[in-house]
């Protein structure tokens, strides 16, 4: 362990850098001078990762979509490991992106480079024979959660729980404090429907926004990657012209993680006919989800972070058709948000596939807009479940590493 430690490290999206930036600062205060190289994106290379491929070329999802790339990411893989066998790392450490990651660290592992995966596969959902592989492969499992510990345990493979970056970085608020206090009515057809006061983190962003404080807000998170924008994008879009015909007063917001996201939603909002929408484009989804009184928004960890915001939801999972028919045979789980999946029961309504429709989540904000403010019982779990996660995840990560190449380096010594 000195100055010149030096550790593999790849993240394949954008919640992967964010993820990777914080370890690597955790990791830099415990080694200093530890030099990083692999695959990261604009986080991690500001914090000197050396990145041998573009992140964005790791970016992608499902069963079968990566197949068309699969010629351009063995290319990656084998430049990645012939790297990394060249200049023996102390550890390599996957972020996420299990599909490219436990691939990567199989043929490193067998060239005796200890490896660390963050950010643990959804074996406990689906294709839970991959836990063999792992068990032969992974050295020690990070997870962000602790329901996902268990099963490493049966298997013998080292495991801590760190908890999540995002349960640090947004500060937790009395278990009460949502949008749950109602004022006076508003008018949007429903004069008996109370309007939400924002809290503190609202009020904030409404600021920066120019928004009414006491305007009716919805945020749509049709999600970051491509794909997911063209299948969910048009149809949340129709549920918000929808909305608007018989809310007037009702607003929009939807964040865009990058230009080119941008773009896309602009294309599908004229050429669908949407762009008379009262909708907002923004750059920041929390942003985004503070302002509002209510979130639409895609499976993923944008779930996580509206339940941190003490934000109720509605969830939306739809994948590719193919994909689908193929992965829905294979999942074992009873619930897809991630706050369903902590609660271990349904605190927000889910929308999987087909049902993902402009008609069913016209319903959902018919709803909100009759009660607006949240459930007391919901914003005390997800209070509760803030709690639990905020564990200071980047310094119990490297901490879990720092000790992980301590014992390695113990037993190696001969005396």
């Amino acid at each position: 362990m000195t100055e010149t430690l030096h550790l593999g490290i790849v993240a394949g999206e954008a919640s992967g850098d964010m993820l990777g930036a914080g370890l690597m600062r955790a990791l830099g205060e415990r080694f200093p001078g530890a030099r990083f190289s692999g695959v990261g994106g604009p986080a991690m290379e500001r914090l000197g990762c050396e990145s041998l491929a573009p992140m964005e070329r790791l970016a992608v999802m499902g069963l079968v979509e990566p197949l068309a790339r699969l010629p351009e990411l063995l290319r990656i893989k084998r430049r990645l490991s012939e790297h990394f066998r060249a200049r023996p790392p102390a550890a390599f450490i996957g972020v996420d992106s299990p599909d490219f990651n436990l691939r990567l660290a199989k043929t490193l592992h067998r060239s005796g480079i200890p490896t660390v995966h963050y950010v643990s596969p959804s074996v406990w959902a689906w294709r839970a024979g991959r836990i063999h592989g792992i068990a032969r492969t992974i050295d020690l499992m990070l997870t962000l959660f602790p329901f996902e510990t268990g099963i490493y345990r049966q298997h013998g493979i080292a495991v801590r729980c760190v908890g999540h970056p995002l349960a640090d970085a947004i500060e937790p608020g009395p278990g009460m404090d949502g949008m749950g206090h109602p004022s006076t009515a508003a008018d949007t057809g429903h004069p008996s429907a109370p309007t939400p006061v924002p809290d503190q983190r609202g009020m904030q962003a409404r600021r920066q926004l120019g928004l009414d404080p006491g305007s009716r807000v919805i945020a749509l998170l049709p999600g970051s990657r491509k794909g997911e924008i063209r299948r969910m994008a048009p149809i949340f879009l129709a549920a918000a012209a929808a909305a608007q015909r018989e809310f007037p007063g009702l607003q929009f917001l939807l964040p865009c993680s990058d230009g080119a996201n941008r773009r896309l939603v602009g294309r599908i909002m004229e050429e669908d006919g949407f762009s008379g929408t009262d909708c907002r484009l923004l750059d920041d989804s929390r942003q985004a989800m503070a302002a509002a009184d209510f979130v639409i928004l895609a499976s993923g960890t944008a779930t996580l972070e509206a339940m941190l915001l003490h934000r109720p939801m509605a969830v939306c999972y739809r994948l590719a058709p193919l994909t689908y028919a193929i992965a829905s045979r294979m999942v074992h789980v009873e619930h897809m948000a991630i706050p369903n999946l902590l609660a271990g029961k349904r605190l927000v309504p889910e929308y999987v596939q087909r049902e993902v429709n402009p008609d069913n989540l016209l319903e959902e904000i018919r709803g909100f807009m009759v009660h607006p403010a949240p459930a007391p019982e919901m914003l005390e779990i997800f209070a509760r479940q803030h709690r639990l996660l905020r564990r200071n995840a980047s310094r119990e990560a490297a901490a879990a590493i720092g000790e992980m190449l301590a014992t390695r380096v113990a037993a190696s010594d001969p005396r």
